[in-house]
């Protein structure tokens, strides 16, 4: 038999790509350039997980804002479709019949349908939502999951390129650890990120590591210049 496989929860998935990718690359880039300014990993430890915790609130409540900006549109946009299908039905119903003549059907099947549909508003409504405006009715937990997803995702990256710090006093000792794990991490992390995104995935994960080494790498030049004078 024949069976499809689909990426479920993608809104999810995409959430932890975004607070991952984030959470691997901006403490890496900061403990980095710390590093290259102070010898004590305390600081770095401090600073880095005060980054943290602040980047972990910004991103998670930058994706609040996102979840709750698209309730607002698709319920504003709702509310727009109900009173225009009461207004205006005979454009409403032509709307109708220029999406099935997009799919080929005939004049006459195109009327029927428009018809039929118009004898239940509420499906209707959904019709046009869907097919005219290309909005799908967001998940009403969507604003608070994406803050949670987003948020847990960027500390759990964030932690990665600290964690030799906790370890070794040396800061720039520290690093080169630092750097090891960050950057396998950012390996896998761009592997299944690409996997699931359907692109070439060592490719990907190049990438990935590649973006997360120069920004490492700028931190921590930028850092010894400005001691160094």
């Amino acid at each position: 038999m024949h069976s499809e496989h689909h990426v479920e929860s993608s809104e999810t998935i995409r959430d932890i790509v975004i607070g991952m990718s984030d959470g691997l690359t901006v403490p890496f880039a900061l403990a980095a350039g710390l590093s290259g300014a102070v010898s004590s990993s305390t600081l770095v430890v401090t600073a880095g997980i005060a980054e943290i915790v602040a980047g972990s609130i910004a991103m998670g409540l930058g994706g609040f804002l996102a979840g709750r900006t698209e309730q607002d549109h698709y319920n504003s946009e709702l509310k727009r479709e109900y009173e225009e299908v009461k207004r205006v039905p005979e454009q409403e119903k032509m709307e109708v019949k220029e999406v099935f003549a997009g799919f080929g059907l005939s004049e006459t099947l195109q009327q029927q349908i428009a018809d039929e549909m118009a004898k239940d508003e509420h499906k209707w409504v959904d019709f046009m939502m869907r097919y005219e405006l290309g909005l799908e009715k967001p998940n009403p937990n969507r604003a608070t999951r994406s803050a949670i997803t987003i948020g847990v995702s960027y500390i759990v990256g964030g932690v990665i390129p600290l964690s030799p710090y906790f370890f070794i006093n040396n800061s720039e000792q520290a690093l080169y650890y630092s750097c090891a794990v960050t950057l396998v991490c950012l390996f896998v992390f761009g592997y299944f990120k690409s996997k699931f995104t359907g692109q070439p995935a060592f490719t990907g994960a190049l990438k990935v590591v590649v973006i997360g080494a120069l920004a490492a790498a700028a931190a921590f030049v930028m850092a010894k210049l400005i001691t160094s004078h």
